[in-house]
């Protein structure tokens, strides 16, 4: 048991067997905290806060959680610091786990539909604002502590204290703590594992934005080579074209033709095939949009060092080119030279300069947010199990960034922890944590938790295509390294008639 149970009650002035009402929380004493509420969420009675309309889905989500305590509270770790969590305790039916979730973007708000979705898989679970409201980096400027709360003490404190709640609700600790979280949640569980190794038993990490403030620099540096010139900028309804033309080339390439490029390393596809011939007028790519293209898939590399600063797009991500190579750069990359670096709300992106600005990318942010350290060792050593996951299609955070970091974080380590504590899978098709033409419906926990149970990563996870609700197509997500090919027989959209066999890289 890694929880230590004295530590509990000493911290809730309880005994450690006795477990406590919903309502009776609101009255602990936790360090540098506050508890704001502590009640009864009826079955089904839980709208989210200022809450417009919504999906189908997720109001569905709402409509069908159990009953739970919901308790909220501030934390207060510095005089700076202000930082929102809410921790969800189910009534009934608790599975004895515990779960944290993650945030998006410059997060600021509370992801309740993850919430709900943990508590209804059984969890009790916890998430939190990270100290700022809003999804902009506009707390930034003057607050470094505020930043530091987003980099990762939010995330820590928020666990610290979720756990003792849990503890005191249940009358024991969790016997499982699990961080499950995309994009900037994914970068949030792999910062929790390199600094709090003690935080989470397993954590899963899809699309990971470790390496972010790089990833802010090279996205503003790809979009300023893609828009170099009005002649090299690409129509939206281009898209489309350029994407039929890597498919024509590459899908069929795992012996079924299906929308999907499975392997997109192994793709040669160069968009000069679509320029157009001397008359000519389409549907074509003037030589300007072809180098515009092929500027999508390249590195960006630092102009005098030759250094990498971000992995190009893939194959296959042509459809939402928009992301990252339209008119401007990313609002999160945006908000980052803002912010962060100039701190300065007016600054123009066009002055930015990678040769001279990465420099000062690297010295605004100190490490605290970038999350590029692959030093997990005292995680594994614990026995922690490091999940990650990651759309191959995924235009904002670049999958070849993910690629990179597992390489490096497996140096690290070294290669005996590959699939006893840490395994990639990349998704063919999927865009960024969800969506595409790829089979984006898995369920990484359920993945984590029988690799617990043992001892092994999954050599394989099931993931559905789902279209007007009904599944209708299913493949292995391989681990990295290795590719999901038919076996000539069998339905092309069942997983069963495909097997994980090595990839073959460009």
């Amino acid at each position: 048991m890694r929880f230590m149970f004295a530590a509990f009650a000493l911290v809730l002035g309880a005994s450690p067997s006795a477990a406590a009402t919903c309502e009776s929380l609101g009255a602990l004493s936790l360090p540098d905290a506050e508890i704001t509420g502590a009640a009864t969420v009826a079955a089904g009675a839980f709208t989210p806060p200022n809450a417009r309309g919504g999906s189908p889905a997720a109001s569905s989500a709402y409509a069908s959680l159990p009953a739970f305590c919901r308790v909220t509270a501030t934390l207060r770790p510095t005089s700076d610091s202000d930082i929102r969590i809410e921790v969800w305790l189910r009534s009934a039916g608790w599975n004895g786990k515990f779960q944290a979730v993650g945030n998006g973007g410059w997060a600021g708000t509370i992801p309740y539909g993850s919430l709900a979705g943990a508590v209804a898989a059984g969890y009790a679970a916890a998430a939190t604002d990270t100290g700022h409201q809003g999804n902009t980096a506009a707390f930034a400027a003057g607050h470094p502590e505020k930043i530091v709360d987003m980099g990762y003490r939010a995330v820590h404190e928020m666990t610290v204290q979720a756990k003792a709640l849990v503890a005191a609700y249940y009358g024991h600790p969790p016997a499982l703590a699990v961080w499950n979280g995309c994009s900037q949640g994914g970068r949030q569980g792999i910062t929790e594992a390199v600094r709090y190794p003690a935080d989470f038993d397993a954590v899963v990490a899809g699309a990971p934005a470790v390496n972010w403030m790089r990833l802010h620099a090279g996205r503003v540096a790809l979009n300023q080579a893609i828009n170099a010139s009005p002649a090299g900028a690409i129509p939206r309804e281009t898209y489309s074209l350029i994407h039929a033309a890597a498919l024509n080339v590459c899908d069929g390439l795992d012996g079924v033709k299906d929308g999907v490029i499975e392997n997109p390393r192994a793709c040669a596809f160069d968009p000069q095939v679509l320029e157009c011939r001397a008359g000519e007028h389409g549907p074509c790519l003037t030589a300007a949009q072809v180098e515009s293209a092929r500027a999508h898939y390249a590195p960006v590399r630092h102009p005098a060092t030759g250094e990498l600063v971000m992995p190009g797009l893939e194959r296959g991500s042509e459809l939402s080119w928009a992301t990252l190579g339209g008119p401007q750069p990313i609002d999160n990359a945006l908000e980052a030279l803002k912010y962060v670096v100039f701190e300065d709300a007016s600054y123009d992106w066009r002055r930015f300069n990678l040769a001279a600005d990465l420099a000062r990318f690297d010295a605004a942010d100190n490490g605290v947010l970038a999350s590029a350290d692959p030093n997990l060792k005292p995680f594994f050593e614990r026995g922690g199990k490091l999940l990650i996951y990651h759309g191959w299609s995924d235009p904002q955070v670049v999958p070849g960034n993910t690629v990179e970091f597992f390489t490096r974080a497996v140096d690290a380590a070294g290669r005996d922890a590959v699939g006893a504590s840490i395994q990639l899978y990349m998704v063919p098709g999927m865009n960024h944590c969800q969506g595409g033409a790829g089979t984006d419906r898995f369920n990484p926990v359920a993945a984590i938790e029988a690799w617990i149970a043992g001892g092994k990563a999954p050599t394989r996870i099931t993931a559905s295509r789902v279209e007007n609700g009904a599944v209708v197509r299913t493949r292995p997500l391989c681990p990295y390294g290795e590719v999901a090919r038919w076996d000539g027989t069998g339905s092309t959209n069942d997983a069963a008639s495909f097997a994980c066999v090595p990839a073959g890289d460009r």
